[in-house]
């Protein structure tokens, strides 16, 4: 692992989430202070690495070392097969197994370390075994950095739609280390940005601006540009993770694009990444929110021309029948209604009760238009 680069400030953002407080440490360089962050944030004697086939062997030895450096025993690994498909209850249960058969107690530190799969595995066995036990982050992914390592939500899919099982469990502690974006292939680093660029839009025009002009995966990856644009992400969902962690208000809106998203990405049997579902949902609602009267049109055209700018889709050729199956089996329906989250300025968004027949009667038109 290379050494920490010390022309590059580590930021450190901190959560004050209801159930637990923590603090999310973002740096290039930091994978080796893993050991440490943990031992003061989580303590306990023991812990057990969980991770996957493809980020297991780049980056578990050097964590699993680090551990042991700051006095941790540390139990052989759990790795679990890499990919969307594998996030099931049946991968659950025997995470759940391997850690039983660790012996870990509630005393005890899971440390869930890869990519936004692994987070919701690592996080989802530590909520659940003996009623829950401590976990750490280590997010490699860009998507599992900005979003998906912080705020507690844990899941696994169900053949019916994507993380209808699951639960609420802070971290002891994040430390995401955009070293390990090194060797995300340059496509799923694309991916990932979908995310980033809806914060931009929930908060930080200004970044939706800068990832217009300067698309963030475009030539040789910028460390000090990575940090900074990780923490501000870090930063946008903290302030909302702190006001509603239980998703009961204003959490809801960082659903934006994610409803027509998760449509799409169940529908691609989960082959199409989860930042390009959100970037191509992001698109249909704010082109569709424009034509309803939601939005101006000029909010719409900036959203879709920032996700364009990426390498992104701004649509999809899913039938609407078929996309709006998917959408009834979203967790945010009520009855024959979906919360649909919207655009109403950059910066701003809001959730409108939206009922299905008249969202099917929204897409159908947009996608009429939309940049396939």
């Amino acid at each position: 692992m290379s050494e920490k680069n010390p022309e590059v400030r580590t930021r450190v953002v901190h959560v004050s989430a209801a159930s637990r407080s923590y603090d999310v440490h973002v740096g290039a360089g930091v994978l080796g202070e893993v050991g440490a962050i943990a031992r003061a944030a989580a303590g306990g004697s023991r812990c057990c690495v969980i991770t996957e086939t493809n980020v297991g062997p780049l980056y578990a030895d050097a964590v699993e070392a680090s551990l042991a450096a700051a006095g941790y025993g540390v139990a052989e690994r759990l790795t679990f097969p890499a990919g969307e498909e594998h996030k099931t209850l049946a991968t659950l249960g025997a995470l759940l197994e391997g850690l039983a058969e660790r012996e870990l107690t509630r005393d005890d530190v899971v440390v869930a370390l890869g990519g936004g799969v692994t987070g919701d595995m690592g996080g989802l066995a530590a909520a659940l075994y003996l009623r829950g036990v401590r976990v750490v982050q280590v997010p490699t992914s860009l998507l599992a950095m900005v979003d998906s390592s912080v705020g507690g939500k844990t899941a696994v899919d169900l053949a019916a739609g994507k993380n209808l099982v699951g639960a609420f469990w802070q971290p002891a502690a994040v430390v995401a280390d955009v070293r390990c974006l090194l060797t995300v292939p340059r496509d799923l680093l694309v991916d990932s940005v979908g995310e980033v660029v809806k914060h931009a839009v929930l908060a930080d025009p200004a970044l939706l601006g800068d990832l217009t002009g300067r698309p963030l995966v475009a030539g040789e990856p910028d460390e000090a540009r990575l940090v900074d644009v990780v923490a501000k992400n870090v930063s946008i969902k903290r302030d909302v993770v702190d006001a509603d962690e239980r998703e009961s208000g204003i959490r809801q809106t960082l659903n934006l694009g994610h409803t027509i998203g998760h449509a799409i990405e169940a529908a691609s049997g989960f082959a199409l990444g989860h930042g390009s579902c959100v970037a191509a949902g992001l698109s249909v609602v704010a082109r569709a929110s424009a034509r309803a009267g939601w939005c101006p049109d000029d909010v719409a055209d900036a959203i879709v021309r920032c996700v364009a700018a990426q390498g992104l889709p701004t649509g999809t050729d899913v039938p609407l029948d078929e996309l709006m199956r998917y959408v009834a089996h979203d967790k945010k329906r009520h009855d024959d209604s979906v919360n649909l989250v919207v655009p109403e300025r950059l910066g701003a968004a809001r959730v409108r009760r939206v009922p299905l027949v008249d969202l099917g009667a929204l897409v159908a038109h947009d996608l009429e238009g939309a940049d396939l």
